[in-house]
């Protein structure tokens, strides 16, 4: 079982207190300006790569916040998390940046 740290709650708590809400920084498309494959891409595409992902999780049996998570989808170890609308811990740093951002 995975542990995940809350950045709101500031704890560790167990997997089953909380919920995968998808990947992490998607920019929505403005409705009026998007064009069919714009909007298609934004609905259905995502970023499925082999290592770091940047994810959003909710802590649905706790204080119910939303935040991110950087994850190795490879091993399946959390590296990081932080509150949402928070830049990545990644950012600004020689490391190479997961696609999803």
């Amino acid at each position: 079982m995975l542990l995940i740290y809350c950045p709101y709650c500031e704890m560790d708590r167990p997997e089953i207190e909380f919920r995968y809400a998808g990947e992490a920084h998607l920019v929505r498309p403005k409705i009026e300006t998007a064009s069919d494959e714009e909007w298609s891409e934004f609905l259905y595409y995502r970023s499925n790569p082999k290592g770091l992902h940047a994810e959003r999780w909710r802590h649905a049996s706790g204080c119910g916040r939303y935040f991110n998570c950087l994850r190795d989808t490879a091993s399946d170890k959390i590296k990081a998390t932080y509150k949402a609308g928070e830049p990545s811990p990644l950012a600004g740093t020689e490391e190479k940046q997961p696609s999803s951002f």
